[in-house]
């Protein structure tokens, strides 16, 4: 299942780490950010729960840029 997100990166770069540490929470399959659109799109694995996926995925994000907003 893929889901579309609204999120409020400041720059390239932080968007780019941030895509990085999402794809590496346990039950995302894929998760790419656009800067530009300021969206990020996420791809959950069989039987994941975006509910219980989506705070692990702002915590790392978080990590990165402590004050992200990922709207879900």
């Amino acid at each position: 299942m893929e889901k579309i997100y609204n999120i409020e990166v400041c720059c390239p770069n932080c968007a780019a780490k941030m895509e990085a540490a999402s794809n590496k929470v346990a039950g995302v399959t894929e998760a790419v950010i656009s800067f530009v659109t300021q969206k990020m799109s996420v791809t959950f694995a069989e039987g994941a729960d975006p509910a219980a996926v989506m705070p692990e995925v702002l915590k790392v994000c978080r990590k990165v840029e402590r004050d992200v907003e990922i709207q879900f």
